[in-house]
């Protein structure tokens, strides 16, 4: 199992983090606790493979986010 924690830049209320919460729901199968919080600028999720960055980027920036990098643990 892996977790993800990206930071996302422009979310700025609860429908902004339900936007972004879906579209990784939508790009990674299986992502799981999908949790997006536009006062921290941050976005977590677990998957059980290690998920490709450059998706994740592509995803945020399509739902009109800023991308501001993201860090991967292996649980």
């Amino acid at each position: 199992m892996y977790k993800i924690i990206a930071k996302v830049e422009g979310m700025m209320c609860n429908m902004c983090e339900a936007h972004v919460q879906e579209a990784v729901r939508n790009a990674f199968d299986g992502a799981k606790k999908v949790s997006a919080d536009h006062k921290k600028n941050q976005l977590t999720f677990q998957t059980k493979e290690a998920p490709d960055i450059e998706v994740l980027k592509k995803v945020i920036a399509d739902t009109g986010y800023t991308f501001g990098g993201a860090e991967t643990i292996e649980a």
